[in-house]
């Protein structure tokens, strides 16, 4: 089973930037399209960020132009550039599969103060 595990979260002030990494036990990136989640307290888990196994990528309005999602197949880790950050940002982020199959990862806090 593969694990996926997120990093990178923390604690920044609205305008300001965090880039969030995702790391797989093995080579899963360069053919299943994957995802970046989040989830805000008291609300549902929705997808912010897709990656195609081509490499097409696509956002969330609330996210477009601010976030950005990569990977690097040699590494096993996608990311999530996110700037210019605000407070609606604040979140659990996960990565899984899209559509999202299997546990979920711990996540990764990004907080953003005002």
């Amino acid at each position: 089973q593969v694990q996926l595990v997120e990093s990178g979260g923390g604690l920044v002030q609205a305008g300001e930037s965090l880039r969030l990494s995702c790391a797989a036990s093995r080579s899963i990136f360069g053919n299943n399209a994957m995802g970046w989640y989040r989830q805000a307290p008291g609300k549902s888990r929705d997808l912010v960020a897709s990656i195609l196994s081509g490499g097409r990528t696509n956002y969330a309005e609330s996210v477009k132009g601010r976030f950005t999602i990569s990977r690097d197949n040699a590494r096993n880790t996608m990311y999530l550039q996110m700037n210019s950050l605000k407070p609606e940002d604040t979140a659990v982020y996960y990565c899984n599969w899209l559509p999202p199959r299997g546990s979920w990862g711990q996540g990764t806090q990004v907080s953003v103060s005002s």
